[in-house]
């Protein structure tokens, strides 16, 4: 008897997730297809040209937007970015940098910082994890 084994599939929107771009930017054959989990390693690995302008040009899907701006995602939605930005628009928001993202890059700064403290006190306790025990 040999076995069949059915090819692993994901939806355009998780794989967009996966390769860090904004599905609705996304060539029309991406966003109505499916991708199996070898497309989705093939784009990683020689993505496209699109793929490649996506990434460099945007827009950006949110969390990317974040990252590139140095704050949470939830900071974003506090200093009222909700959409997707191109790289042009991120550049010159951090050109700019107006109040509110002054105020979440500081935010993030001490949430890093409190997480290393817990980090090395954990550590320092013999923890591994947060929650652990020994």
């Amino acid at each position: 008897m040999t076995s069949h084994q059915k090819t692993q599939t994901m939806k355009p929107s998780t794989a967009a997730k996966k390769l860090g771009v904004y599905l609705e930017a996304t060539p029309a054959e991406f966003q109505e297809g499916v991708v199996s989990r070898d497309e989705l390693a093939a784009l990683q690995t020689d993505p496209p040209e699109w793929l490649l302008e996506l990434r460099r040009v945007g827009p950006h899907p949110r969390p990317v937007v974040a990252a590139k701006l140095g704050v949470s995602i939830a900071g974003l939605a506090r200093g009222g970015v909700t959409e997707a930005l191109t790289t042009e628009k991120i550049e010159a928001l951090k050109e700019d940098l107006p109040d509110w993202l002054r105020k979440e890059r500081a935010t993030q700064a001490e949430v890093r910082k409190e997480t290393v403290r817990i980090k090395e006190k954990n550590a320092a306790r013999g923890d591994h994890a947060p929650g652990s025990r020994s």
